[in-house]
């Protein structure tokens, strides 16, 4: 059965805050979800809206106590890292230009930090973050959160078995259409930020959505990107960030063979798709597919041989898809509980933390600080290459 059941443990919870994810926010909502599924947080305190009087009403309403409804987050991590009751890890799920400075703030005090993706604004922060986080003694945890799907796990153990053989070609792609037109617009507060490149970077759609399919693919393939060409458009009229992505990757090479090559597409322009995240990888031995909308299934075809259907806990499921499975096969597990394996992860990191000399298991697996930067130098080239009319980009 699964390491992650769910269910309370009869080990103390993690004191947890929130920085952002108040009223009419649609990630700090999942993000709780994702903290409480398992039984390993307890939401104690928020800097929950950079609108005082919304902070408060948002604390109030998930039932913090007054006192820990917070203005700001740099009051909140200075007034908690003081209290013996504080917090020890605090989530960050505003946009993304708050990132760097609200991590910042915590990882000094000595908070853990759980951060959405991506890690920041700019590749510029998200280089001192990183030197920030090195000097901590603080966890960092972003919060890519389908690595954290079991078959996702399953396909990554197969790779790094040989069953693929050497890798010769991924493809990645994340499609959804909700912004094909002006959504900006309208008021809708999700679609202003993530359109404004002042609060979500100069990537749009690579940022949003891009860079996850990206993180997957090499999460997944265990390959290093080398260098890419990129093209972006910004398809609807007076839109400042792009909301289509094609991009074509050389991996560095592996000990034997040809590198690998790859093609990534992130659309948020294409009627039909809402979260179309899908990942196929072949090499000279056999391939896989996956989607996202379908998590519990992975196809998986040695070569000469029938295609066959892998499921979630079902037969042929390895050890790395057991430790993150929480129901028997048949009952489908998906975004929110992939979502949630990445907190899991993270508590039993910070548990370990607790001890004296505690060592975080070897099978624990969560994106860190440097994934994160990895991430940015991603956005940060398809951008570069862009604007040099699809030139390659060493990242």
């Amino acid at each position: 059965m699964a390491k992650h059941a769910t269910g309370k443990t009869n080990i103390a919870p993690v004191r947890l805050g929130m920085v952002g994810g108040g009223q009419g926010a649609f990630i700090g909502a999942v993000h709780r979800i994702a903290a409480r599924l398992d039984g390993h947080y307890d939401l104690v305190a928020g800097a929950l809206s950079s609108d005082a009087d919304r902070a408060l009403a948002s604390g109030l309403e998930l039932g913090l106590a007054p006192d820990r409804c917070y203005r700001s987050f740099k009051d909140m991590a200075k007034i908690e890292a003081a209290r013996d009751d504080g917090i020890e890890a605090v989530s960050i799920v505003t946009p993304n230009h708050v990132h760097y400075p609200a991590a910042r703030a915590f990882l000094e005090a000595g908070i853990h930090v759980i951060c959405d993706k991506p890690l920041s604004s700019s590749l510029a922060d998200a280089k001192k973050l990183a030197k920030v986080a090195e000097k901590s003694d603080a966890l960092f945890v972003l919060t890519h959160n389908y690595t954290g799907y079991p078959m996702i796990r399953q396909a990554r153990r197969m790779i790094a078995e040989g069953r693929l053989g050497t890798i010769r070609v991924v493809q990645a792609e994340y499609a959804q259409d909700w912004l094909t037109e002006a959504e900006e617009d309208t008021g809708n507060k999700q679609a202003e930020w993530r359109t404004d490149p002042e609060r979500s970077g100069v990537g749009g759609c690579v940022g949003d959505i891009g860079t996850h399919a990206w993180n997957l693919a090499t999460f997944v393939s265990g390959l290093e990107t080398d260098s890419l060409a990129a093209d972006l458009d910004s398809f609807v009229d007076g839109r400042r960030v792009d909301d289509n992505v094609n991009v074509l990757l050389r991996f560095k090479p592996e000990a034997k063979g040809k590198p690998a090559k790859g093609m990534l597409w992130s659309s948020q322009v294409a009627p039909g798709n809402e979260n179309g995240l899908k990942l196929r990888i072949y090499g000279d031995a056999g391939g896989i597919e996956w989607r996202q909308e379908d998590p519990n299934l992975l196809w998986y075809t040695p070569f000469g041989k029938p295609k066959q259907m892998l499921t979630r806990a079902g037969a042929g499921s390895n050890a790395a898809a057991a430790r993150v499975t929480r129901v028997p096969a048949g009952h489908p597990e998906g975004y929110l509980e992939g979502f949630a394996n990445i907190y899991s992860e993270a508590a039993t990191a910070i548990r370990a933390r607790r001890k004296k000399n505690g060592k975080i298991p070897k099978d624990v697996h969560f994106p860190t600080v440097r994934d994160g930067v990895d991430g940015m130098r991603f956005i940060d080239a398809c951008v570069r290459s862009s604007a040099q009319n699809s030139a390659w980009i060493k990242l």
